[in-house]
């Protein structure tokens, strides 16, 4: 890996941190790490990662807090360990801001592949070749991946990283209906599977900035029993 990525690890167990230290740098990230909550928000600020992995239960900050910090400061991508299976717990962080989550107990294979997927460079946001268009029109929805810009008439869309690739990839394929599985493989890059409640609080999030009434969409709309789409 010639361009190193830069990975925060946010975990208070000992032991669990220097796996998860010790796996990363094999894999040829440069990682810095924090222990609780406090360092958790230093770390970030002063190291500028590509991508946090935060620890929920912490002490002297808990990691739910942590996370609606952070999401306020930085857009970096933010993937939670919880050793909680509480539904809500899991819904909690999605919407607080995390970008996804992994429950302990985990593999070392499971979560370096969820790391490569969250730090591959989503070729929907990458500028086109010469000659090729960049520019993806749904509506009056306007996106153009070489200046990593979306709008509506006049106003500037504020999207996060996943939230502008998921409508880059619904405004390509405008019309077109996407089962959750088949956008978790093409957005977020989970071939190996992931839960759908990830595109599910991503696209509720989308809503909040393009839809006149998030409740009643007209843009970004359900297709019941199969997925979603950007409408023509």
């Amino acid at each position: 890996m010639t361009d190193k990525r830069k990975v925060l690890i946010v975990e208070d167990d000992r032991t669990l941190l220097g796996v998860l230290e010790y796996s990363l740098t094999r894999e040829g990230y440069d990682v810095a790490t924090a222990a609780d909550g406090l360092q958790a928000l230093e770390g970030a600020r002063t190291h500028r990662p590509d991508l946090i992995i935060l620890d929920l239960m912490l002490p002297k900050l808990g990691g739910f807090e942590v996370c609606r910090i952070l999401r306020k400061e930085m857009a970096t991508p933010v993937l939670i360990l919880t050793a909680k299976t509480e539904e809500n717990d899991k819904v909690t962080g999605l919407d607080l801001g995390a970008d996804d989550y992994v429950t302990k107990p985990f593999s070392t294979r499971e979560l370096m592949a969820r790391v490569r997927a969250m730090l591959r460079r989503s070729p929907m946001s990458e500028p086109a070749p010469a000659g090729q268009g960049t520019v993806f029109q749904a509506g009056d929805i306007v996106v153009d991946t070489a200046r990593h810009r979306a709008m509506i008439g006049n106003s500037t869309l504020d999207l996060a990283p996943k939230e502008f690739d998921l409508l880059v990839y619904l405004a390509r394929n405008k019309g077109l209906v996407f089962s959750r599985e088949h956008l978790l493989e093409k957005v977020w890059g989970y071939d190996y599977g992931g839960d759908s409640r990830t595109v599910d609080v991503h696209v509720r999030w989308l809503r909040e900035k393009i839809e006149d009434d998030p409740a009643k969409p007209r843009r970004l709309v359900t297709v019941r029993g199969t997925g979603y789409k950007i409408e023509e």
